[in-house]
């Protein structure tokens, strides 16, 4: 789940105003924000087994 919310609101350094550094990607991310998608990816996944284990235990579906 990781790699589906990285590139959520992100702005690359070719998108700003502002003047590019030597040694600095033009593509790369001004704030990536790291902390903020591993915990939105945190959620997804609580959520995600939440929802398996419920299907489980009730045995909605059998995965015998």
């Amino acid at each position: 789940f990781l790699f589906m919310v990285l590139p959520f609101g992100v702005t690359t350094h070719s998108e700003t105003d502002e003047e590019i550094e030597d040694g600095i990607e033009v593509g790369s991310p001004v704030q990536p924000n790291i902390k903020k998608k591993m915990q939105i990816t945190t959620v997804i996944t609580v959520c995600f087994i939440i929802i398996v284990s419920i299907v489980d235990y009730l045995d909605l579906i059998s995965i015998k």
